[in-house]
């Protein structure tokens, strides 16, 4: 009973993120009740493996002691302080200086947002202050990738190259700009590594030539695995060349690790696996295990002490009520403890493990193509696999695949377009990353009997 009436509630009231609002109001929310390690369990008591993480985020697991103490015991400190009139926390400041310590090159400095939205939206206010301070206005140009995502605030969405996030929004904003993305299964230059880098400098080079040249181009931003793109993986080397060119050219390189931060990927940092020193860098997420809200902005030395000089004596004016949170703080440091004690290994090895079941289905009729590096994957689904041709939109893979999932105990990312994402908890055990497959393929069998889906198929 008590149920019923929080749905009702939830319907009635609560306005969901990028959801159908009419559509919400037919199905009704799927209320989660408790979860420990890799496991939710909803109202009606059906347990669940999350193979998402939330939403790419819980990345430490569910339940995790050591972080709950660290909020309880924080909050009771001190639940609240302000980082304006140079004010600030314990935590807070420890927490930038382990950050600085682990980031990649010389990224030293960290400005902490609510989230990584809020964390994008940071980064372009620092990006045009920088060339202010260098005397380049007309550097006021803005260029991202397609099928990339940095977030849904007024202006990142317009960064973001998801159309769903620009209908009805009127974006992007007329300064920003899109080359296309590696997507390597279905790049028109074909599947070689080399031959899609140099589609990619090629179009870039072309595109600031478009806007006026370099002197006209503020920044590049781009995610070193495309999340929400459904999970598209660069080739070797394809971060390294875009980066080279932004250095070549004068052109901050913006890192989006929102996603990929925090051992999704292996190391703490993706950019880590490229060696790559970006001029900023996004971060979320995993910086918390998404326990509490908390974002975070790495500027490197040279952008740090170029707005630093510009501004002089003058206030920055940018900032957050909530940044430097102290609870969202010590959460965040309770967290990286947990990554560095031995989460990040297993997260290495799990990723492995997960990334050879879902090859293991590559052989599944229904699989065009599997991808991923270590907790991050997708396969893509397709009805013919010479052809590539992806399931039918009338089918409605998306909503079709999710709720079979979830009827077989797994939570997975249901992409429109006929791709499942993978992001489980790096705690998970070897048992769970191979139930999370094993789900996988029923519910591909499963999809495959649909009568809809078979006559696609011949």
């Amino acid at each position: 009973m008590l149920s019923n009436s929080l749905i009702e509630q939830d319907r009635a009231h609560l306005v969901h993120p990028v959801a159908s609002w009419r559509g919400h109001e037919q199905s009704g929310v799927r209320l989660l009740k408790s979860a420990k390690g890799a496991t939710v369990t909803d109202a009606e008591g059906h347990q669940l493996l999350d193979g998402f993480a939330g939403l790419w985020c819980v990345n430490a697991g569910y339940g995790q002691e050591s972080v709950i103490e660290a909020a309880t015991r924080q909050m009771r400190e001190l639940p609240y302080a302000t980082g304006y009139f140079s004010l600030g926390s314990e935590p807070a400041a420890r927490l930038a200086a382990r950050l600085a310590d682990r980031a990649p090159g010389d990224l030293n400095h960290v400005y902490f947002t609510l989230g990584g939205s809020d964390a994008v939206d940071s980064t372009v206010r620092f990006v045009r202050y920088y060339w202010h301070a260098r005397g380049l206005r007309q550097k006021d140009q803005f260029i991202s990738v397609q099928q990339g995502y940095h977030g849904s605030s007024t202006v990142g969405a317009g960064l973001t190259a998801l159309p769903s996030f620009h209908a009805g929004f009127s974006l992007p904003l007329d300064w920003q700009h899109k080359i296309s993305s590696h997507y390597a299964y279905r790049n028109p230059v074909g599947t070689d590594p080399q031959a899609i880098i140099a589609a990619s400098v090629a179009e870039l080079r072309a595109r600031i030539d478009q806007l006026g040249g370099a002197d006209r181009v503020a920044a590049f931003y781009v995610e070193p695995i495309q999340g929400s793109g459904g999970v598209l993986v660069p080739p070797p080397g394809w971060i390294a060349a875009m980066r080279a060119v932004c250095k070549e050219l004068d052109i901050l390189f913006i890192a989006d690790e929102v996603i990929t931060g925090f051992g999704r990927t292996g190391p703490l940092f993706a950019c880590e696996d490229e060696g790559v020193v970006p001029d900023m860098m996004t971060t979320a997420k995993g910086l918390t295990s998404g326990y509490v809200p908390m974002g975070a902005v790495f500027l490197s030395d040279h952008v740090y002490d170029t707005i630093a000089d510009g501004a002089g004596a003058a206030a920055v004016g940018h900032g957050y009520t909530y940044s430097a949170h102290p609870v969202s703080a010590a959460v965040a440091l309770a967290v990286l403890d947990l990554y560095e004690d031995g989460l990040l290994e297993n997260g290495r090895r799990m990723g492995a493990r997960l990334m050879a079941g879902l090859q293991g289905l590559s052989d599944h009729p229904l699989v065009g193509d599997v991808r991923g590096r270590g907790m991050l994957a997708a396969i893509e689904l397709v009805t013919d696999k010479d052809a590539k041709t992806p399931l039918p939109a009338a089918a409605a893979p998306a909503p079709r695949v999710f709720d079979r999932a979830w009827r077989n105990g797994l939570v997975v990312r249901a992409f429109a377009q006929g791709v499942i994402g993978y992001a489980p908890p790096l705690c998970c055990t070897e048992a769970e990353v191979d139930a999370i497959v094993e789900r996988t393929r029923l519910t591909l069998d499963q999809t495959l009997e649909d009568p809809d889906v078979r006559a696609a198929m011949r």
